[in-house]
């Protein structure tokens, strides 16, 4: 019923509309968000585009990227301004995230509606760590949402730092041949508990950067292509080496 519904643009901005308004605040009061890089979306096409990012909490900066998508689509430049934007706002997106997070509650369930491409972990389940191979029928679900829009994926699966990279998102660069936009983020693990719904620490500067599109050669290696995506959003052992961990702290 879900899946059927999320498909529906009038559903999906209705309830961008209502979960936009009920977290602008945090993201543009209670803490301070800043944005840059939008100019690299301009010029983007509207599909078959794969935007690759660290991950600092479950639902925070997801919804900050659906913020910035929406205030881009009316003109804004590395700001958000008024959240006018959810009048009319940019739902040609979605998200790639864990199945079991996504069923945790009605909450959950929404966040679902407002895109969520919902996938098996293949690394863990239920808190534990497992081992157990790709659903192709996932690996499906996320080329046939590239084939009509933008996807938004974590490649790291988790929100702890410096976490090694899934291969599965190599894959789908070189199957699909996708742009690749590399984004990093900062401060939501502070701001923010895991979940990204409750606040820890106000006051927060939050950082949302775009990077320009990855020159990708798709005849490279999974493993190759993996590299290049984790030094592009600075979560790579290569970076890690070079003084990278000063962007984050561990996490109690």
């Amino acid at each position: 019923m879900i899946d059927k519904l999320k498909d529906i643009k009038l559903v999906r901005k209705l309830v961008y509309a209502l979960v936009g308004l009920f977290t602008y605040p945090g993201l543009a009061i209670v803490n301070k968000l800043k944005i840059s890089g939008t100019e690299n979306l301009k010029s983007l096409p509207k599909q078959n585009v794969l935007f690759v990012s660290n991950h600092q909490t479950y639902f925070a900066d997801v919804i900050a990227f659906l913020h910035i998508f929406c205030a881009v689509k009316w003109g804004k430049k590395n700001r958000l301004g008024l959240p006018f934007y959810f009048l009319n706002p940019f739902v040609d997106v979605n998200i790639v995230a864990a199945e079991e997070t996504m069923r945790d509650n009605l909450l959950t369930r929404l966040f679902t509606l407002a895109g969520a491409i919902t996938i098996k972990r293949t690394w863990r389940a239920a808190g534990k760590d497992v081992k157990r191979d790709v659903d192709v029928n996932d690996a499906s679900k996320i080329n046939e949402a590239l084939a009509k829009r933008w996807v938004i994926t974590f490649p790291q699966g988790t929100t702890k730092p410096f976490a090694p990279g899934r291969k599965g998102t190599a894959h789908i660069i070189k199957s699909m041949r996708p742009v690749v936009v590399p984004v990093v983020i900062n401060g939501f693990w502070r701001a923010f508990n895991r979940k990204g719904l409750r606040f820890k620490k106000r006051g927060t500067t939050l950082s949302v950067s775009f990077k320009e599109p990855l020159n990708i050669d798709y005849e490279q290696s999974v493993e190759e292509i993996l590299e290049q995506v984790m030094n592009a959003i600075e979560q790579s052992k290569t970076f890690m080496l070079k003084g990278g961990h000063h962007h984050e702290t561990v996490r109690g």
